[in-house]
């Protein structure tokens, strides 16, 4: 298959409050905007772009995002986690509170965004 995500779209009761909070986790540059959204770059041309003008705020239904990165770039996001006292979970049903899981021989942590959606942080693939 030649398929490749190209974008992601995340509502957001307010996109740039969203996705500054994806970026400072990772350590990466200031959202950037892109026509109506805030866009997040990742590798290989994949953005998440955050949205405030598609759903009312009270309408948004929780997402899951997980996202691929190196132990070193874990390293950082989990020590960003910690530095700003947010809740984390092993688990992705918010189990084992301020915990890692290390299924797979890798690292992984659950965070949610402002708006409630869950951020997965993962060295190992599941796939």
């Amino acid at each position: 298959m030649t398929a490749k995500l190209d974008h992601t779209i995340m509502h957001s009761s307010d996109q740039f409050v969203s996705a500054r909070f994806l970026t400072e986790l990772l350590g990466a540059p200031e959202p950037r905007r892109m026509g109506p959204f805030a866009a997040v770059d990742l590798d290989g041309g994949l953005t998440v772009d955050y949205a405030d003008f598609i759903v009312a705020p009270e309408r948004i239904v929780p997402q899951h995002l997980a996202l691929l990165v190196s132990e070193e770039e874990f390293d950082g996001v989990y020590a960003r986690v910690r530095d700003r006292d947010l809740p984390y979970w092993a688990g992705p049903g918010h189990t084992e509170p301020r915990s890692i899981d290390r299924r797979n021989g890798g690292r992984r942590l659950y965070v949610d965004d402002p708006d409630g959606h869950a951020i997965e942080f993962l060295t190992v693939s599941d796939g």
